[in-house]
């Protein structure tokens, strides 16, 4: 037995129990959330706090075929001095990158399906054991608290490459590898051998973002990976720690099993540099994965004809509220849906659509101006203390967020709740926001239509519940959506909004009051994003997401 096999039967049960979760949606977790000692020991924390800070200011143990010198781009929204530095890839080294990356290719095809899964599931075991190293990243450079970073960057996002390698597994085993056809004859049957065997695309590419380096990166990367394709993993210049980790782990195992460690590799940048442009239409590049604007997500699909493009871009998540059986719970929960990460998600809701009338409670009628009191009143248990509120908050990732908090002044409607800075009692150079909402009328759609990524929320005074269900479904048909919710205690409501959202192709929350949150999604239940709508174009995680990246190659012979 090979060391990747020997991998995959040592991993076989998880494996078995993540297909399972796959199929019947239930609640399943491969990895736990809650980084107490009590689960993952008393030095944990601290021996992973100190592994990411012996990285900072040194030039990171990483190889990059074609890169020329290093680079140094990243800044954590803590103000903590990172200058890792990284080999660093230009336009003049894509052509090295890419052909090292397609030289082991032949052998991880013929290593067969078990041994690709098996160095998957060891890598994922691997990336565990550093699982508060890794959160560390995640914290310093995508601006979210420790607890986020940990969950959302570590347990969770470990849970989406499972969940990916799932799908992949169960979508190649699907067909056997050899099969005896045994067709009845006058004389005699025809018989013969039949062999079935997985051959990737070739090389992918994966363009990361800012905000989940780890999370909405890791899906795409093994996915490619244990379906045979070496991958090219294009970091955020502001996000490259978390993903230079992944790549040293898989360049790890790789190795020890005997493959080609540039079967995965990273391509680090300056900005200037625009690299994913540049690897995205290398004619041998035919798997392009990217999280991002809609503009670079629109020209990736336009231009890079030669791959497969999976995209999630950007979208304008809408809630729609009719009356609700618990005021208090729904306004504590739109609340913390809208401070979480400082609303830097691309599942928090942004457009809150309410009847101009006022809405039906449990508290009685409420109002317009009742409904921002009860939110702003929300808001100041959860974010209303700094030092509670940074770990709500995080911090801001980019300019560009306190750009648009700027531009709210200035836009359409009038300001109802203030953003405010608070200051990080750890870090006092960090950049924290609470969030602010606007009221605006239904017919300031060219305010409220765009997306103002970050903690801006617009109230949309509508003239009834079927105009706020018809701005959210022209909204989502036009701009595209990654969530949607409806609050409403009437179930003609509820279903006109159900039929919204098929028609829309977004993924619906109803009556969330509780501990279960609009921007929140659990691999192997919740699917993350549809392809049925402009903000993406496939889906966390289905067949159609891993089945395109490899085709079954027969060949045949008498017996």
């Amino acid at each position: 037995m090979s060391l990747a096999d020997d991998f995959f039967a040592r991993h076989r049960s998880m494996l078995d129990d993540a297909v399972a979760a796959t199929r019947s949606r239930e609640y399943y977790s491969a990895f736990p959330e809650s980084p107490s000692p009590r689960v993952y020991g008393e030095s944990a924390a601290a021996d992973g706090k100190a592994a990411f800070e012996a990285l900072l200011g040194q030039e990171f143990p990483l190889r990059t075929p074609g890169a020329e010198g290093t680079v140094a781009t990243e800044k954590s929204p803590y103000g903590l001095a990172l200058e890792v530095r990284y080999p660093r890839v230009t336009p003049d080294g894509v052509p090295a990158l890419v052909e090292a990356a397609r030289a082991g290719l032949a052998d991880w095809r013929d290593a067969g399906v078990e041994a690709r899964v098996g160095i998957g599931l060891e890598v994922l075991h691997r990336l565990h054991q550093r699982v508060f190293e890794l959160a560390s990243a995640v914290m310093h450079t995508s601006g979210q608290a420790f607890v986020m970073a940990f969950q959302a960057g570590g347990a969770h996002a470990l849970d989406r490459a499972l969940e990916a390698t799932a799908y992949a597994y169960a979508e190649m085993a699907r067909v056997p590898a050899t099969a005896i056809w045994e067709k009845p004859g006058r004389d005699a049957p025809v018989r013969m051998e039949k062999t079935f065997t997985v051959v990737p695309r070739g090389v992918a590419l994966s363009i990361a973002c800012n905000t989940f380096p780890t999370w909405n990166t890791w899906p795409g990367v093994f996915a490619s990976l244990v379906t045979g394709n070496p991958v090219v993993v294009k970091p955020h210049p502001g996000a490259v720690l978390p993903l230079a980790i992944t790549v040293q782990v898989c360049q790890e195992v790789l190795a020890e099993a005997g493959f080609d460690p540039n079967l995965v590799t990273l391509a680090a940048e300056d900005p200037a540099d625009g690299i994913a442009a540049v690897l995205a239409v290398h004619p041998k590049v035919k798997l392009v994965d990217y999280t991002g604007s809609a503009a670079f997500g629109e020209w990736l699909e336009e231009h890079a004809r030669q791959a497969v493009v999976f995209t999630e871009k950007a979208g304008v998540n809408t809630v729609v509220v009719d009356s609700t059986d618990s005021f208090k719970g729904m306004c504590f929960n739109l609340a913390f849906s809208l401070a979480l990460y400082t609303g830097q998600m691309c599942t928090a809701p942004q457009n809150i659509c309410v009847p101009a009338d006022g809405i039906d409670t449990d508290e009685g009628h409420k109002s317009v101006d009742d409904v921002v009191a009860g939110l702003a009143k929300a808001f100041d248990k959860l974010v209303g203390d700094d030092a509670r509120a940074v770990e709500l908050l995080g911090g801001v990732v980019n300019p560009g967020v306190l750009e648009r908090l700027s531009a709210v002044e200035s836009a359409a409607g009038s300001v109802v709740i203030e953003s405010r800075e608070v200051s990080h009692p750890a870090y006092a150079d960090a950049v924290v926001r609470t969030p602010t909402v606007a009221v605006v009328d239904a017919s300031d759609s060219s305010t409220y239509e765009n997306e103002w990524f970050g903690p801006v929320s617009y109230l949309i005074k509508t003239g009834s519940t079927q105009e706020s269900i018809e701005v959210f479904r022209r909204t989502a048909l036009e701009r595209g959506a990654m969530t949607a919710s409806v609050y409403s205690t009437d179930p003609s409501v509820v279903e006109a909004m159900r039929s919204a959202a098929l028609d829309a192709g977004v993924a619906l929350s109803e009556n969330l009051t509780g501990q279960v949150f609009v921007n929140q999604s659990a691999a192997f239940s919740d699917f993350h994003g549809t392809g049925a709508n402009p903000a993406a174009n496939s889906t966390y995680t289905d067949g159609a997401y891993v089945a395109s990246r490899f085709r079954f190659v027969q060949s045949r012979r008498h017996i």
